[in-house]
């Protein structure tokens, strides 16, 4: 499973492009982000709530990494901080285009959470 590439508004994984926010998960399904989750609480998706890292989290999960938008807009919670370390799991936030270069190095047992926008 490899990320081939973003531009403003779409990623490409394995070929298909997606024009929507995106959470690689362990297994390497891509599913469409529930930033519903967080926007219910802060008006906007560019904070990860803690009920959003509660979606994005699973069990053998050793990192997080997320795609914070082109332009590093997107932030988490204290709460969703707060949440990732009590159950022991590594957060790497960086700029999208930063993000999935580092996704792809990876070796870790890692999901992804990728926003496409600003």
């Amino acid at each position: 499973m490899n990320i081939d590439s973003t531009t403003f508004g779409t990623i490409t994984i394995d070929g298909k492009t997606y024009e929507h926010d995106v959470v690689v998960r362990l297994s390497g399904e891509v599913v469409k982000r529930k930033k519903k989750l967080s926007k219910k609480l802060y008006g906007s998706s560019h904070v990860l709530s803690e009920d959003e890292a509660r979606f994005l989290f699973e069990k053998g999960c050793d990192q997080v990494v997320i795609g914070s938008g082109q332009y590093g807009n997107m932030h988490l919670s204290p709460e969703a901080e707060a949440y990732f370390e009590r159950n022991g799991c590594k957060v790497l936030l960086k700029p999208t285009p930063e993000a999935i270069r580092k996704f792809n190095r990876s070796r870790a047992r890692r999901i992804g959470l990728f926003h496409v926008t600003c």
